[in-house]
């Protein structure tokens, strides 16, 4: 199977005994001003098999999964599906292809129903032309029960929760009979329940024959459903075969280009004086009673499962929502925070969970992104300065070792973790002294990763006061000098040093009443 004496790179498929691929591209190239994004790469697709697509942020995957679904045309290449070729000149042509996708931030319409947004913009029809309500509310509820989502139809997509939501989405994307499933960081906000209903679901398409693509920066995930792997870098597809011939450290040499053998950074916390103190903050209907102190340089963790409370706390922590109780202390000086404004005057500023539509402005190009919050900085008697605003984005862009064509380049373009690194940047510009990152490595590849917590660890060597909220439990053992578990809206448990281990966590996140020390 190794086609060099590294035994990684150039690993590619030994096809002679398997079927023959319902999706082959071949040659794909695509380029943008400034930024080759694909360069010749191919990938194949095998019906009743997954395909994990793997590369960390930038490498190439969110451009050949736009290609696919007709957002993007290359520049050069071929696709075929069942050997005939294709082109994809709309989103629509490809869906009448065959290939649908289910993204990491599908787009839903909050005041529509169930039925109406699995089947928006292709809603079956009475002989007269108008939409077939009846039949609409009849497929739906058929879809939901293939993927076993106990939702009604009728409901209004609002009233549903974050789980449900991604439940629709799936079930509007397998509203057309599709032979090509992309999945893009299918569990990215799904509880550990959830995520086991997702594998589920992925079984059972495999069963029905469907070719899926999976992409995930989870390697437990992408170990445990994939049949096939394929690795992009850089814009190129560097190696691809079956699962069961590579190990974790193998795709991560041929994802970076190198080995990585230590995730977290090593540090020793060098705690100074007690900066933040909370008491008795609470919520009507989020979180009760929640009480901690936290000291410069020290990077304390918050865990819990899906609807514990953290984000909502940390939200009105910076003055996003109302707390109906609390109190907070800077420097043993009463604080009172309304606002986001008050929050940042006070020097605590926050990392939201989803970038997308709380974290950065798409449209709008990184260097006002990175500088919004920081314009009295960057102007003068009320006119806008260029060149402060590019001296201020360049400075803290580049201490997060941002990947972009230039600071002109619209946010939205970028990848995820790049995306990140601006959000992250962003909040830097205003120098806090306390600063919030909520699951700070959700969707972003290890290469990523490694930086935002090496930078993390740097952050709190020069006393900055790190809170970290992380659903992952290696990166909160890896990163924290304390855990803050909440379950249920409170504090259930604090950890540290032995008592810090991953059992303890588990334990106290789902209410199981022994903890072991």
């Amino acid at each position: 199977m190794l086609a060099n004496s590294q035994g990684i790179e150039g690993v590619h498929p030994q096809s002679a005994a398997d079927a023959q691929p319902v999706l082959a591209l071949k040659g794909i190239s695509k380029s943008f001003p400034g930024v080759k994004a694909l360069s010749n790469v191919a990938l194949d697709l095998y019906p009743g098999q997954v395909t994990a697509l793997v590369g960390e942020n930038g490498a190439g995957k969110s451009t050949i999964v736009k290609i696919l679904t007709g957002i993007y045309q290359p520049d050069e290449g071929d696709i075929a599906i069942d050997g005939t070729r294709q082109t994809f000149p709309t989103a629509q042509a490809a869906g009448e292809a065959g290939v649908t996708a289910i993204h990491q931030e599908t787009v839903l319409f909050d005041d529509l129903c169930v039925a109406e947004n699995i089947f928006i913009g292709h809603a079956p029809r009475t002989r007269f032309g108008l939409i077939d309500r009846k039949e609409m509310i009849r497929k739906a509820k058929s879809l939901l029960e293939r993927i076993g989502a106990r939702i009604d139809p009728h409901a209004t997509l609002k009233d549903l929760g974050i789980a449900n939501k991604h439940l629709v989405a799936i079930a509007r994307a397998l509203s057309i009979d599709a032979k090509i499933v992309i999945m893009d960081e299918p569990t990215a906000s799904l509880s550990h329940k959830e995520i086991e209903e997702t594998y589920e679901l992925v079984e059972r398409l495999k069963a029905e024959g469907k070719a899926i693509l999976f992409i995930s920066h989870k390697f437990d995930e992408i170990f445990r459903i994939a049949d096939r792997f394929t690795v992009f870098r850089d814009g190129e597809m560097i190696g691809a075969g079956k699962i069961t011939d590579v190990s974790e450290q193998d795709l991560v040499r041929m994802m970076v280009g190198r080995s990585v053998d230590q995730v977290f950074p090593k540090r020793t916390p060098n705690l100074g004086k007690e900066i933040l103190k909370v008491a008795g903050y609470a919520h009507p209907t989020e979180f009760e009673d929640i009480g901690f102190a936290l000291r410069e340089g020290e990077i304390l963790g918050f865990y819990g499962l899906v609807g514990a409370g953290r984000s909502e706390f940390m939200q009105a922590l910076f003055g996003i929502t109302k707390p109906s109780k609390g109190a907070i202390r800077i420097d043993d000086k009463v604080a009172v925070i309304r606002t986001p404004n008050e929050a940042i005057r006070h020097g605590i500023v926050y990392v939201p969970e989803d970038r997308g539509k709380q974290g950065a402005i798409k449209g709008l190009p990184i260097f006002q992104n990175a500088t919004l919050p920081s314009l009295a900085s960057t102007s003068r008697n009320g006119f806008l300065r260029l060149a402060e605003e590019f001296k201020l984005a360049r400075e803290y862009t580049q201490r997060l070792d941002l990947r972009a064509a230039s600071l002109d380049q619209d946010i939205g373009e970028l990848s995820g973790g790049n995306q990140q690194k601006v959000v992250i940047a962003k909040w830097l510009a205003t120098k806090p002294r306390v600063i919030i990152l909520d699951e700070p490595t959700k969707g972003i590849d290890i290469g990523s990763k490694a930086a935002v917590h090496e930078f993390m660890a740097e952050l709190a060597a020069e006393g900055l006061a790190v809170i970290m909220v992380s659903s992952e439990i290696p990166e909160v053992l890896g990163m924290s000098d304390r855990v803050i578990v909440m379950r249920e809206g409170r504090i259930a448990n604090e950890f540290k040093g032995e008592n810090l281990t991953p059992e303890n966590l588990v334990r106290s996140a789902a209410g199981i009443s022994e903890v072991r020390s």
